[in-house]
């Protein structure tokens, strides 16, 4: 696999196919069409490819999710992602790493991550290019794109080169300290796509005002709470920050919420709250609530909340339709989240280009035949839990076995 800076790129070099974004869908696409025999050039705007690949699972890169599932994807059409996700399956990504022998590891919930560095994921994906003669460049930033009979012209500030076939895998605006950029849905457009509006997604939520001055103090409080949102229910951490709200829970259900929304968290998942604390009372008279609730709360947390919302006493003192009160809001708690922290934060981008427009077998365009758009650039936002790769992988295959 040749990889050269820009200033060594001649002229009106001529490829099969340009891929721009050198991102987890794009040079599995690279990958796919260059073993297939066609000549691809690979452009990346930032110093290197696979950012996201490098930061994902903490260094450790969860890199899909045994369970996937169309349910596990939001878009205006929920349908879109069956073809893709049918034809190659986590299985399929699973033996592409077997066969790297990386090893690897479930961690829950059928998340898989690497034993290692998310590096052996990348370090992968960049042997299967030089397998296909694929030609990376980074550092290179595509100025403009036409298209006329002949193809495409991709001009760069170094050269200019065609194609027949031009796939956009530029990502969405998630983490733009990492080269995150609106330059795919604005050629998309350019191309007669619809772009559906975007928003932050994956993303912690804030506090401000006196939900922020109701939880000051609370900052690296982690819970097991279960939140529902769209359908589904999550039960795992929720992780009380200095700006408001994180933890997987949190970050599930911040796809699905908008602003103004309250935030319902069952804050004792496993138990019907007010059976619990009528128990509660028969075998421990003479604790306080607080007591009672820093078992499964957190000593830290059930102090503050009794402060701040419960008020606490004796359970001997409660009466039965008390203790139906409070439990009914400890399984139904609601905080008030005032927004999210952003793409600086936020894992994917939610909307995106209209898959209306976009064949959902080749990921072809409708409106510009040769063009294909693939990954988080769509209108497609997986769950959290390795859900987003295993969509790059499998649009990325889609594309490059139909180009």
């Amino acid at each position: 696999m040749a990889t050269s800076p820009p200033s060594s790129v001649t002229e009106a070099e001529r490829y099969d196919v340009i891929v721009l974004g050198g991102g987890a869908a794009g040079l599995m696409c690279a990958a796919v069409a260059g073993q297939r025999g066609l000549r691809v050039l690979v452009l990346e705007r930032s110093n290197k490819v696979g950012k996201k690949i490098l930061m994902s699972g903490g260094g450790r890169c969860n890199f899909t999710n045994l369970h996937t599932t169309a349910s596990n994807f939001i878009s205006h059409n929920p349908h879109f992602v069956k073809s893709a996700l049918a034809r190659y399956t986590p299985a399929d990504f699973v033996a592409m790493v077997e066969r790297h022998r990386i090893p690897y590891h479930e961690k829950e919930l059928g998340q898989l991550f690497c034993d290692e560095s998310s590096k052996r994921i990348l370090r992968m994906l960049l042997d299967e290019c030089e397998q296909g003669g694929v030609r990376i460049l980074t550092d290179t930033e595509t100025r403009a794109v036409t298209h006329d009979e002949h193809g495409f012209c991709v001009s760069t500030a170094a050269a200019e080169f065609s194609s027949s076939k031009l796939v956009i895998a530029t990502g969405g605006l998630s983490i733009p300290r990492m080269g995150a950029s609106g330059y795919g849905y604005q050629l998309a457009r350019s191309f007669g796509h619809e772009v559906l509006p975007t928003r932050a997604a994956l993303v912690p939520l804030t506090f401000d005002g006196r939900e922020a001055r109701r939880w000051e103090g609370l900052a690296g409080v982690a819970l097991r709470v279960a939140i529902a949102a769209g359908g589904h229910r999550w039960v795992n951490g929720m992780l009380f920050t200095h700006q408001g709200l994180s933890g997987p829970t949190v970050l599930q259900a911040s796809s699905y919420w908008g602003p103004g929304d309250a935030l319902e968290v069952d804050l004792l998942p496993d138990e019907d709250a007010a059976t619990w604390l009528a128990a509660q009372r028969a075998t421990r008279p003479d604790a306080e609530l607080r007591t009672v609730l820093a078992g499964p709360l957190t000593r830290r947390f059930a102090q503050h909340l009794c402060e701040k919302v419960l008020g606490s006493q004796p359970m001997k003192r409660y009466q039965r339709d008390e203790l139906a009160g409070l439990g009914a809001t400890l399984n139904r708690f609601r905080f008030r989240p005032s927004g999210t922290e952003g793409y600086a934060t936020a894992e994917v981008t939610s909307g995106g280009v209209d898959t209306a427009g976009v064949s959902s077998s080749s990921f072809e365009s409708a409106h510009t035949p040769g063009l294909h758009l693939i990954g988080e650039v769509l209108d497609v936002t997986g769950h959290l839990g390795g859900f987003n790769f295993q969509w790059a992988w499998a649009s990325g295959v889609a594309a490059g076995n139909a180009l």
